[in-house]
């Protein structure tokens, strides 16, 4: 690709981007840029900037000082503001939940303060907003969508309801019929050979949104795979003529033998498949996993339906045994998950988010110059990173030093709860014990980035009939899909293939085929995202759209209205992955549980905390903490 200048894009002057790589952006707070941009810092509304968001600049480099380079910020002598009831460090929706189940079960009225590193509130429920030809343009950064809502436990039901989120409305706000109505289906990007080929894997009898194709039709499409001819005959013998591989096991041998390998080694052990071919498929489960079918297991391949592993009936029949049935995939504000996040807020700061209902929250513009008040119960400190979390000599309260821009600050609180990344714990906290130390180091987080694309017309996706596209062996990139219809609130969905709308982008760093585990691959993965500038992922997406899209007359230079690269090198909780952890780790049972343990009036949150990287797991770890500290 030629250079260009992309001046069509608005990206606020970098902002975030490539032009805080240099010693000037990096003295420069999130307040300060903000306040630069806008002439005044009365302005400050973080959800409006562009570039390089998500682990921004200024938001990590205080914690890194202290656990990659042991510095010691040093307790102030003088303590900062009142004491308070409860410190909650950490302002993703567990640390807002926990602020709000505290309040709720405390009979309110107490003093809390919130304390988060980003120039933002929400942890990894962000928003992002764009305004393109004077159209707003909501989006989400990070946590996406409350999953099954149904199957929550009551006390995270509760809170939903508690802070005016019904579920049940999204059956009306979410357009079930949006991609059966334009035909939109998925398609594969081989991004060396410029050709978009739809994707024949989806579903057993067909396509997504209609459009169904025989069994004639579809191996027409992996005959036209740029790949040898064995490898196209690989696949269509897995995908069509798909037999048990391990006829002599009984269904616990089998269930052991296909725990303990990987799906692609076993297309490579018992079906024959050449590399070429495993590799059109080992990056499908990546964005929910955060890894390659190289390193999850091909009893997993079976859970999730992966082509030619849906006969193993007797494997089924044990493994979904005591299956729930799944929710529809509906339950999505515009902004994701922040709409939870900001329903949170204005819990506990009203005067901070206008309105009372789910759905004028949609357009509710947060006044951050709200979120700190002396005379608020509840206050958020943004920008504020904890350094040392330890308790009083006499026991009766803990001291928290936190950062805000370079110089330390200590404040006092009855009770603590860390809802931050968990594994930052024991380098601020100094009385974690050893074994439970260890328990906590025992999880990584995997790394991620989410890309909002904002493109001035989606006329080429119509054309095409497609709504995602799926590059493989993507060097970033994986993933491009067209933003969820929901409509709510006074906010419109681009219906109209002639508005604009946000192209979500998913990229998971790993490190494939190469023997690794999935821990080992997210800790290398997460040095390839802080390596990875603006530029970079810019660069990516021109390349990827002109080449995807060209068939449906996409201009990128013109039709690319804006980027914004949510980059998050701390981003899901660990999971278990039984293909290297003990199998009988879950949620309920691991080493997660030791690592939760309360530490006298410190308790720990997060999602992190229940081994779980979804809304419920978020909220159900601040209850059991809250909990913990209204016990004493």
């Amino acid at each position: 690709m030629k250079n260009k200048t992309f001046a069509n894009i608005n990206r606020r002057d970098f902002l975030g981007g490539v032009a805080l790589t240099g010693a000037a952006g990096m003295m420069l707070s999130p307040a300060e840029l903000l306040a630069k941009q806008s002439g005044t810092a009365a302005n400050y509304y973080p959800p409006a900037l562009t570039g390089m968001r998500g682990s921004h600049v200024g938001s990590f480099e205080v914690a890194h000082s202290v656990s990659w380079e042991g510095k010691d910020w040093g307790i102030p002598k003088d303590q900062t503001d009142d004491t308070y009831d409860m410190i909650v460090v950490g302002g993703g929706i567990s640390g807002l939940s926990a602020a709000f189940l505290y309040q709720q079960k405390s009979g309110g009225g107490k003093k809390i303060l919130i304390l988060d590193n980003h120039d933002d509130f929400g942890g990894h429920a962000k928003r992002n907003e764009f305004t393109v030809d004077d159209v707003l343009i909501i989006g989400y950064g990070g946590s996406q969508t409350i999953q099954d809502p149904g199957q929550y436990s009551p006390e995270a039901a509760q809170l939903l309801k508690d802070i005016s989120i019904e579920t049940d409305r999204f059956y009306g706000y979410y357009d079930q019929d949006f991609y059966k109505k334009w035909k939109l289906s998925s398609a594969l990007y081989f991004k060396d050979d410029k050709k978009v080929i739809r994707d024949p894997f989806q579903g057993e009898n067909g396509f997504i949104g209609g459009i169904k194709m025989n069994k004639k039709e579809r191996i027409a499409l992996i005959r036209d795979f740029p790949i040898s001819e064995e490898a196209q005959d690989a696949l269509i013998e897995h995908v069509f003529d798909a037999k048990d591989r391990l006829p002599d096991l009984s269904t616990g041998e089998k269930i052991v033998k296909l725990r303990g390998m990987s799906y692609t080694d076993f297309l490579e052990k018992h079906c024959d498949m050449p590399k070429e071919a495993r590799d059109i498929i080992r990056d499908s489960a990546i964005g929910l996993w955060g890894a390659g079918w190289d390193a999850l297991s091909a009893l997993e391949a079976i859970n999730m339906w992966q082509p030619g592993m849906r006969h193993y009936d007797d494997v089924n029949e044990v493994i979904f045994a005591d299956e729930k049935e799944s929710e529809p995939y509906i339950f999505h504000f515009p902004d994701g998950n922040a709409g939870v996040a900001r329903s949170l807020v204005r819990k506990l700061i009203p005067d901070a988010v206008p309105g009372s209902t789910m759905e004028d929250l949609v357009l509710a513009r947060v006044d951050y110059s709200k979120l700190d008040q002396g005379e608020n119960d509840n206050r958020i400190r943004l920008s504020s990173t904890a350094v040392n979390v330890q308790h009083t000599a006499d026991q009766s309260h803990v001291d928290v030093t936190y950062v805000n821009k370079d110089t330390p600050y200590r404040v006092r609180a009855k009770h603590v709860v860390m809802a931050c990344y968990n594994n930052i714990i024991p380098y601020i906290c100094p009385e974690v014990p050893e074994k439970q130390e260890e328990a906590i180091n025992y999880a990584t987080k995997i790394p991620l980035v989410y890309t909002n694309v904002v493109i001035r017309n989606w006329r080429a996706f119509a054309e095409l009939e497609t709504s995602r596209f799926h590059i493989p062996n993507s060097d970033l990139t994986q993933d491009y899909y067209l933003d969820f219809p929901v409509s709510m609130g006074g906010y419109d969905f681009s219906e109209n293939p002639d508005r604009p709308i946000v192209v979500h982008g998913t990229y998971v760093p790993t490190v494939p085929d190469q023997g690794f585990n999935q821990k080992e691959q997210s800790q290398m993965g997460r040095m390839k995202v802080y390596q990875t500038d603006f530029s970079e992922f810019e660069k990516h997406v021109y390349e990827s759209f002109d080449g995807m899209l060209k068939g449906g007359g996409f201009d990128a230079e013109h039709d690319i209205a804006a980027i914004t690269v949510n980059r998050w090198p701390h981003g899901y909780s660990w999971e278990y992955n039984h293909l290297h952890d003990d199998p009988s780790y879950t949620p309920y049972n691991g080493p997660h549980i030791a690592g939760r343990a309360r530490i006298g009036r410190i308790s720990i949150a997060n999602a992190d905390a229940s081994a779980y990287a979804y809304v419920n797991g978020a909220i159900d770890a601040a209850v059991r903490a809250v909990n913990e500290q209204i016990s004493l």
